[in-house]
């Protein structure tokens, strides 16, 4: 599959044209990673009038060496691997920590609006690609326990390796493009350049103009 996306915008029109079953539905939210997969999210979901929110994630580093996960700490839940082989002041610790700097994120793009509620309901993760897979799959097990209903992934490029590895968290893969040796989500786009958190900000006050977070 060789795809070619003009800018994260236009990568979300692709991505919801492959969603249009669950447009105008009930009980479907989009969730996206930020900050690069809020622009395609915001695209699907006023594509098919649902809610966006986003769901923030970020990974515990081991004590001896930051760059190597040992867990991952969502606002809502933790998932750590079984052989961290790290003490449970620290893993408490630093839990504690990012939760409190993912709170802070979250009040900076939705100010005192609370995260929407997924249990029961059919959640769309939108990402602007993948890579490794290590941050969509912490967020997949942690959502997870917030019992939706439905798991559907939506994303622009992926590895064939990655894409395998995340079927038995999801319900359905959307991937536009699956390839055996990607290295390097940006090759795929024209415009691939950063988003900020202002960025984010706006763009979740005007997806969501016309949805209430009940």
């Amino acid at each position: 599959m060789n795809v070619r996306f003009r800018n994260r915008v236009d990568a979300g029109w692709q991505l919801a044209g492959e969603l249009s079953e669950y447009k105008g539905r009930e009980n479907v939210v989009v969730l996206a990673l930020p900050r690069g997969g809020v622009v395609p999210g915001a695209v699907i979901a006023r594509e098919l009038n649902v809610p966006l929110d986003v769901i923030m994630v970020k990974k515990i580093g081991h004590p001896g060496n930051s760059e190597y996960a040992i867990g991952a700490v969502s606002m809502k839940g933790r998932v750590l691997e079984s052989d961290a082989g790290v003490g449970k002041d620290y893993i408490e610790k630093k839990t504690k920590e990012i939760r409190d700097l993912l709170n802070v994120r979250y009040r900076k793009y939705f100010g005192d609006k609370e995260p929407v509620a997924v249990k029961d309901k059919t959640v769309i993760v939108v990402d602007d690609g993948i890579a490794t897979g290590r941050t969509i799959k912490a967020a997949l097990q942690l959502l997870e326990d917030e019992r939706p209903d439905k798991i559907i992934v939506a994303v622009p490029v992926g590895p064939t390796r990655t894409i395998r590895e995340l079927e038995p968290f999801v319900d359905k893969i959307i991937c536009l493009g699956i390839y055996s040796d990607l290295y390097a989500i940006g090759v795929y786009y024209d415009d691939f350049s950063q988003v900020s958190d202002e960025e984010v900000k706006d763009i979740l006050t005007d997806t969501n103009k016309v949805f209430s977070f009940d």
